[in-house]
Formats: structure tokens, C-alpha cells, sequence
């Protein structure tokens, strides 16, 4: 029922330092049961446990059980999923039923839920039950210092790392991770609705059981790892040697390799504290030992001995000068990753096959991006209460970021383009009033401004900087009208609309394919400058994995239980019959420059222009730490195609689709075996799954062909 738990019985802990975060006992009855999910050997885990919880567990008399459930659920195959394991130590403490009809039960489920992805898997789980009930331990609490008898216990603190938090994120945004927000009057929250950007960076969930490790000797400096982390932890520098010489004990660096930076330092640094452990920049890690095979440029080694290491090293590299954007060669992946991403540190899934396009579009455009974000996973993410990962630069710069529903996200967005068209046109308006009392070639660089790289937007806020230090002298200037102050004082404040806006418009496939299609058809049809992006997971992964027309065919999922029976809806070919649209479908794990070169020249395009960006997802059934792989593999099978659509090149005589994959060299049914979504359906109908099969390598190659023709190519075998 909807009710709310004031007398708990039973309290769970299933991550340890959710101790140190929450007041977990809060609601804790007297005499009540407490489990904890303990990285440390039961009979050493009370003198870890905080003194604060210490007391209360002493104060209420509870009883205290603990057992290692990330530890056996690794060792079983299961990953980071410890719900098998953490379950039998519920029902063994909790005794709301026999424990051998409570396991009867469990093995069951097991049977139930996962029957469908193997025996091997349901296996390993029946294996972990045996290993928790065999791992679960009773902890006597051990008097001493900590012991605080009867007394009450301390409030939580605030943590070390807020102490120079703006005072916005200790007063309003604090309480609410630390789950006290019902104690925060009405007046606390924004007026306006509107929240401060960059705060997901205070948060230090500390939740990883292990983090990438960088070995200077093995790594090649390429970049992959940088632009493929999902939670942009791990990052890349260039820095002159003498900026090192106050580094902490342990801080790596090495000699960079990129001739554009000879002489100077690089190195690559990992915000522990705020990694998820995916294991996605390991697993694209090019670089090994050659004696040692196993062992790559990064490594994955336990979180919790590095942590106050990781912490020091974090600090100092954010401490260290940052690159001049306008000496990087965008096109250069080992170039560009050295931009500081404006969006950091979300909580969407670990290893989020999304987020890595949206940290992409933030380093290279963010500091003037504004964003209309459909509802969906991008939308709980990217402004999940109380905190938000779109960040800001030094300048106080950052993308300006605002969610809408999913019917009308593109004509919200459009609503973005509009109003700063007026805005800009306005200002220039303005401007052509008052060049008398201007210098002219100041008027002149404002409006004719080439703002088609970094250097000329930087040059263009120069010239609005000088401008409006001009006009905020003129209020008290002599010989200049009261009209031409009056007018002054508007373009004072439209003044920033002259540089350069970029307008995304930004959503997954269920509102892009589906819902909010309209909208977006109505885009395709105008000449404004705005960019779409689609992250395309083919199902609507927000709520449950439920199909979409993005879905494609023999796929099982929730409403097409026995396979999607018709082919996946081709949005980017539709934009394509419009002839003024520039579309992209990308995939970072097959061609990561593709990717880049596609973000590029979208932004570059004077009108719509729409990017479908492959997004791997929890919901496809794979191991997430191989989710760029598995997008390689989609690639290699044909599933999805790469390739650039740029009316553009018409007037270079050329046919505007480029088609870069190559033709396809995997199976397409040795591709959807490897995704559990299509491997369900074998199970499950197998003569449904062999003829969908069929009709999906007949479909594939007819796209295939198809697009071939397009791009004014004969079909290749």
C-alpha cells in the first residue's frame, strides 16, 4: 500500500557508505533488525561501521547482520546484481516465513525470472543463494569509544567535501541527497523553477566497487577511453612540466605524444569517488602490455584503498590550466577529449550507452548550448531533483537546459530558435541605430562576424565585451540623446544574443519514432537552424522497455512479447526526402570519429539537421561493460547503418549521402544472438524467432542496397 514506513522492522544497507550519507536508522523500531552489506569480514565490520550509527544501533538495541554480497555475487558471474543474494539474507533475519519454504520460494523466482536468458545464468544464482546462506553473519557490537549508551545520536554531518560548496548546494541541494528534504520549507526552493547548473558534481556517490587505473607506459594517448566514459570521470590534459612540479605523491603523467604538444605533459586522471566502475574505457582501451597481455593502459583495481588518493589527484587536476579551445584540432579525437565536458557526473545507468553523445555535444558546443529535452531517460538524468550534470566552464558559461513533454519537444526547442532569432535580430537592429557613436569597425566585426569555429566566437564575445563596456558608459555621457541611451540600454542587455546560440533538441527514440514525431516532421519541413538528437535505444527504456517503432523486428519486448513482428521505422530516411535536412546515424563504438565528424558538421548545417545516435541499453539484454562492442557489432551485421546526409554537397556536384560503413561481415542472426532481446524469442517461439529472422536478413539487405542507390552507388556484394 501507499503508506509510509514510521517503525521499521527490518533495515537493508545494500551499498556500505550509504551509512555515512543517509540516517539509515532513523526509523529503525527498538530491537529492530539491521543487514548490512559489508565489504569487510563480518567479525571486522562493527569498528568500520560510523560511531554515529554505532550509537543508534546501541541506543535501540538492534540486532546487526552482515555478509558480503558484492563479493559473491562476483564471484557467481552476477556482476554488480547482488537482489539474489541480498534477498536470502532477508529472509533469514527477517523469519516472515520457514527458511526452507522461503528458499523453496527464492530457487522458484529464480526458475521464473531468469529461465528465459539460460540455465548458465540460473545456475549462478541458484549457487549465490547456497554461497549467502553460508556468508551471512550475526555482528556482536564491540564497547568501546563510540559506545554513546542511551544517548542520542548525532545529527548528520555535513560532508567534508561540501565545506566550499556554493551555499545554494549545502542549504537546498544537501537535505535532499541526504533524504531530509520534508524538513525544507516552501520557501526554500527557486521561485522560478529554475535550479543552479553543476551540481551533480557534489554528490560523491562513492558507489563503484572498483575504478580504471592509467598506466602512462602502455597508453597511446588516443583519447577512447576519455570520450567513451558515460559519467565523464575520466579525463585528459596537457599541461607544461613545470605545472606538475606541486603534483600530490602518485600523480601519473608521461610525455605526450601529439606533436602539436611537444615538450609538454599529459596525463589522464579518474574521479573515483564519482565512477560508476562500467568498465567501458578498459574494455576500448587499445592499448597492452605485450609480456602481459591482460593488462591495458587502464586497469580496474578496488575503489576504496584509492579513494583518498583519487580524491587528492582529482582536485589538483581540476586545479591545472586547461587547453586553449582554439588550438585544437576538433577533428582529432586525441585533440578534442581534451575539452572539459559541460555535462559530468549523471546518474543515468552505468555504462548509459546515451550519455556519451550528449558529454560529446557538451565539450564542443556547450558553452553556448540551449536544450529542449523530451521526457524520457535523458530527461531524468539530465535534471534528476536535486542535482544536474549540465555544468558550467570558468567563465561561468555552460549549455542552458530545460525538459518538455514528449508531444511537443520539438516545437519547444523551436520555440528556442525563434525567440533568439528575434533577439538577434533586435540587437542588430539596435546596433545599426547607434553606429554614429561607435567605431566602425567595431560595428562592423559584430555584424558580420564569421562564427563558424572557436576562434571566432571568441572573437565575437570579445567585440560584445568591448561593446557593452562602450554602452554602460552612456548613461552619464554628455552629447548623447536620452532616446540614444534609451536605446543603448536595450542593446546593453541583447547584447550576448549576437554570439552564436546553438538550439538541441534532444530525446530518445520513443518520442522521436513515436510520440513527438509530429513535431519533429514540422521541423523537417522548415529551414530552421536547430539540431536534433536521437538516442536511439529502440525501446522506450525510461519506463520499462516497452517497444517503439525504433524497435527492431524478431526484438521481444514488453507489447511484442513474441517479437516485434514489423520492420524498424526509418526516421532518417524520412528526414532525407525533404533535400534540405542534414541527417547523421552514428554508432561511437563502430567509427568514433564518424561520430565526431557527424556532431560537427550538424552543428555547421544552416538549417535542421538530425543525428541518430545508436544508444546501447540495460534493456537489450548485454553486458553494459561491452555496450560499445556490441554497437560495433550492429554496425558489422548491417542492423544499423552509418552514414552522413549533407544537402550541402549538392553544390559540389556530389550525391548528398555519403554511406561510410562497409558492407556488412557478420551474420545478422550472430549479431541479435549476442542481445538477450532476441534470444528470448528462440526460447520462447523458436519456429517465430527463424522466420522473423529470415524476413530481417531480407529487409537488412534490401536497406542495404537501397541505400547504396542513393548515395549513387551500384550494390556491392
Amino acid at each position: 500500500s501507499t503508506y509510509l514506513i514510521r517503525q521499521a522492522q527490518l533495515v537493508a544497507c545494500h551499498h556500505w557508505d550509504f551509512l555515512e550519507q543517509f540516517n539509515l536508522l532513523e526509523l529503525a523500531a527498538p530491537g529492530a533488525t539491521l543487514l548490512l552489506n559489508s565489504p569487510w569480514p563480518p567479525e571486522a565490520c562493527w569498528p568500520h561501521i560510523p560511531a554515529r550509527v554505532q550509537a543508534q544501533i546501541q541506543a535501540k538495541g538492534l540486532r546487526v547482520f552482515a555478509l558480503n554480497a558484492s563479493a559473491i555475487a562476483q564471484e557467481h558471474g552476477l556482476g554488480h546484481t547482488i537482489n539474489t543474494v541480498m534477498q536470502v539474507g532477508f529472509f533469514a533475519v527477517a523469519a516472515v516465513m520457514p527458511m526452507p519454504a522461503a528458499l523453496s520460494a527464492i530457487r522458484s523466482a529464480i526458475q521464473h525470472s531468469y529461465g528465459h536468458k539460460g540455465e548458465a545464468i540460473v545456475a549462478r544464482n541458484l549457487a549465490a543463494v547456497e554461497a549467502a546462506l553460508g556468508g551471512l553473519r550475526e555482528i556482536t557490537p564491540t564497547p568501546g569509544a563510540a559506545d554513546q549508551g542511551a544517548m542520542a545520536p548525532e545529527p548528520l554531518p555535513c560532508p567534508a567535501h561540501l565545506a566550499t560548496a556554493p551555499a545554494v548546494v549545502r542549504e537546498l541541494v544537501l537535505p535532499q541527497l541526504q533524504r531530509r528534504a520534508d524538513a525544507l520549507p516552501v520557501s526554500a526552493l527557486p521561485c522560478d523553477g529554475s535550479f543552479a547548473s553543476g551540481t551533480a558534481q557534489w554528490e560523491k556517490r562513492n558507489i563503484a566497487e572498483a575504478i580504471p587505473v592509467w598506466e602512462p607506459d602502455l597508453c597511446v594517448q588516443c583519447g577512447k577511453c576519455v570520450m567513451v566514459c558515460p559519467h565523464a570521470v575520466i579525463r585528459a590534459t596537457v599541461v607544461e612540466p613545470a605545472a606538475l612540479a606541486s603534483a600530490p605523491e602518485g600523480f601519473r603523467s608521461a610525455p605526450a605524444r601529439d606533436r602539436h604538444w611537444q615538450g609538454q605533459s599529459f596525463t589522464i586522471q579518474v574521479a573515483g569517488e564519482d565512477c560508476t566502475g562500467c568498465r567501458l574505457c578498459v574494455e576500448v582501451c587499445p592499448a597492452r602490455d605485450r609480456q602481459a597481455p591482460q593488462r591495458k593502459a587502464l586497469n580496474m583495481e578496488p575503489q576504496r584503498p584509492l579513494r583518498t588518493q583519487s580524491r587528492n589527484h582529482w582536485a589538483f587536476f581540476l586545479a591545472l590550466p586547461q587547453p586553449d579551445r582554439r588550438e585544437l584540432n576538433l577533428r582529432h579525437i586525441g585533440q578534442q577529449q581534451l575539452q572539459q565536458p559541460l555535462f559530468e557526473f549523471s546518474g543515468a545507468c552505468a555504462g548509459c550507452g546515451e550519455t556519451p553523445y550528449l558529454k560529446l555535444a557538451s565539450q564542443l558546443f556547450g558553452d553556448r548550448m540551449v536544450i529542449a529535452n523530451a521526457t524520457g531517460c535523458s530527461s531524468i538524468y539530465g535534471g534528476n531533483l536535486p542535482t544536474t550534470p549540465w555544468s558550467t566552464n570558468a567563465e561561468g558559461r555552460g549549455p542552458a537546459w530545460s525538459n518538455s513533454l514528449f508531444e511537443d519537444n520539438a516545437e519547444f526547442g523551436l520555440g528556442f530558435r525563434v525567440a533568439f532569432n528575434q533577439r538577434r535580430s533586435r540587437a542588430e537592429q539596435l546596433l545599426r541605430r547607434l553606429a554614429d557613436h561607435l567605431p566602425q569597425a567595431l560595428v562592423d566585426g559584430l555584424l558580420e562576424a564569421d562564427q563558424g569555429d572557436e576562434a571566432g566566437i571568441h572573437e565575437q564575445r570579445q567585440r560584445v565585451a568591448h561593446l557593452k563596456q562602450q554602452l554602460s558608459r552612456w548613461p552619464e555621457a554628455e552629447g548623447i540623446t536620452a532616446m540614444a541611451k534609451a536605446t543603448a540600454t536595450e542593446l546593453e542587455q541583447l547584447a550576448d544574443d549576437l554570439v552564436k546560440r546553438s538550439v538541441w533538441i534532444v530525446g530518445g527514440d520513443g518520442w522521436a519514432y513515436d510520440i513527438g514525431f509530429g513535431g519533429i516532421d514540422h521541423l523537417f519541413a522548415s529551414s530552421h537552424d536547430v539540431n536534433l538528437l536521437v538516442l536511439d535505444t529502440e525501446v522506450y527504456s525510461n519506463t520499462g522497455g516497452q517497444m517503439s517503432k525504433a524497435t527492431p523486428k524478431g526484438a521481444v519486448a514488453p507489447f511484442a512479447s513474441s517479437g516485434k513482428t514489423t520492420a524498424k521505422k526509418d526516421l532518417g530516411l524520412i528526414a532525407m526526402t525533404y533535400g534540405q535536412v542534414y541527417v547523421a546515424s552514428v554508432a561511437m563504438g563502430a567509427r568514433d570519429e564518424h561520430t565526431l565528424r557527424a556532431f560537427l558538421e550538424a552543428e555547421s548545417f544552416p538549417g535542421p539537421s538530425l543525428i541518430l545516435a545508436y544508444s546501447h541499453c540495460i534493456a537489450h539484454g548485454i553486458d553494459m561493460a561491452k555496450g560499445m562492442a556490441q554497437q560495433k557489432l550492429a554496425v558489422d551485421s548491417g542492423r544499423w547503418l552509418l552514414y552522413r546526409h549533407d544537402p550541402r554537397r549538392r553544390q559540389q556536384g556530389l550525391a548528398p549521402l555519403v554511406v561510410d560503413s562497409r558492407s556488412p561481415s557478420v551474420p545478422l542472426a550472430e549479431a541479435m544472438a549476442s542481445e538477450n532481446r532476441f534470444r528470448r524469442l528462440h526460447a520462447s517461439h523458436p519456429e517465430q524467432a527463424r522466420a522473423l529472422s529470415r524476413e530481417a536478413e531480407q529487409e537488412r539487405q534490401h536497406r542495404w542496397d537501397l541505400y547504396q542507390r542513393l548515395a549513387g552507388e551500384a550494390p556491392r556484394p
